[in-house]
């Protein structure tokens, strides 16, 4: 079985690289705004900040890791949390595009997606008609002709340059229980090694869906797969995000909140800041009598490097 957190660790996905700024004002894209809303996720309980960046001027994704160095040093200078940065970028990207930032920054941790998929988020598109700015609606539109590409040889290459150049671990994203077994046969030839942090992924169009069997399914397939060699992560999109995470915290698992997954705080209501979110998964895990871990304790249970051996 996945080994009992006796703390939960909270990850903050404060960004990403797929909301657009019309569907929120709350949505941080300028570096400054991302620091601010990072900082405040970690100081409202969030252990692991999930970090993307974006266009200062229009909020599209960006893979530069110039736009990356405006925020990360500011966030690693006012909180100890630890933090993450993607190496799944945006749509379109290459993995040369992907992996420039991490490879710059050598993080404690990096996400790490366990496969391609088809990626879609184009029926986000009918919801709006009024666009904050011109490349939201084709981007949003197109996705669906998009294969987020995630290839044996791609999670291979990630693992060799960051892994094992950099001493980066990884939150190890699987979107379909397929992807758990990519991850078990990676692990079955040594190429990562446990203590493996697993994020499973609840309501991605393309991916596995937000059903309460689902999280079942995908907990009890990882813990015949890999024991006691993993902690268990939850995220769920949109509207399912604390239904979800409910019920993944009472079987045993971490969570992950953040406007990158939803941008809501309840039903209706956006959420006013990513802090919002991480607060009141503070007070879901208070209420079940479970205890939020300290990044330092995260650091501990998943075997990190430590915030004194990143490069920014």
């Amino acid at each position: 079985m996945a080994k009992s957190p006796r703390k939960i660790i909270i990850t903050c996905a404060v960004t990403g690289g797929i909301h657009t700024p019309t569907m929120s004002a709350s949505l941080p894209y300028k570096p400054a705004d991302i620091a601010e809303q990072a900082i405040a996720a970690a100081n409202a309980g969030a252990s692991i900040l999930h970090l993307h960046a974006r266009d200062p001027e229009t909020g599209r994704p960006t893979p530069d890791p110039e736009v990356f160095m405006q925020f990360l040093p500011v966030i690693k200078q006012a909180t100890n949390a630890v933090i993450n940065i993607t190496t799944g970028g945006g749509l379109g990207m290459t993995v040369e595009q992907r992996l420039a930032a991490p490879l710059r920054a050598s993080p404690e941790m990096c996400s790490l997606n366990m496969g391609s998929m088809n990626f879609s988020i184009h029926p986000m598109a009918d919801k709006y008609s009024d666009w904050k700015f011109d490349w939201e609606e084709p981007f949003l539109r197109g996705s669906d002709d998009f294969i987020f590409r995630n290839t044996f040889r791609d999670i291979e290459r990630v693992v060799k340059d960051l892994g094992e150049g950099h001493g980066t671990r990884f939150e190890l994203e699987c979107y379909d229980v397929g992807h758990l077994y990519n991850l078990a046969f990676m692990a079955d030839r040594g190429v990562l090694k446990p203590p493996f942090f697993i994020q499973t992924i609840f309501g991605i169009l393309g991916g596995i869906g937000p059903d309460p069997e689902n999280v079942t399914f995908m907990k009890s397939t990882a813990d015949r797969l890999f024991g006691d060699d993993y902690y268990w992560s939850v995220l769920a999109a949109g509207r399912h995000q604390m239904p979800v995470l409910t019920q993944a915290l009472v079987q045993g698992a971490n969570v992950r909140v953040g406007l990158e997954d939803s941008l809501y705080i309840g039903r209706g209501r956006l959420a006013a800041n990513n802090a919002e979110q991480v607060t009141k998964i503070c007070s879901i895990i208070e209420t079940l009598d479970m205890e939020v871990a300290t990044p330092d304790e995260a650091r501990a249970m998943l075997a990190l490097k430590g915030g004194d051996r990143v490069a920014f």
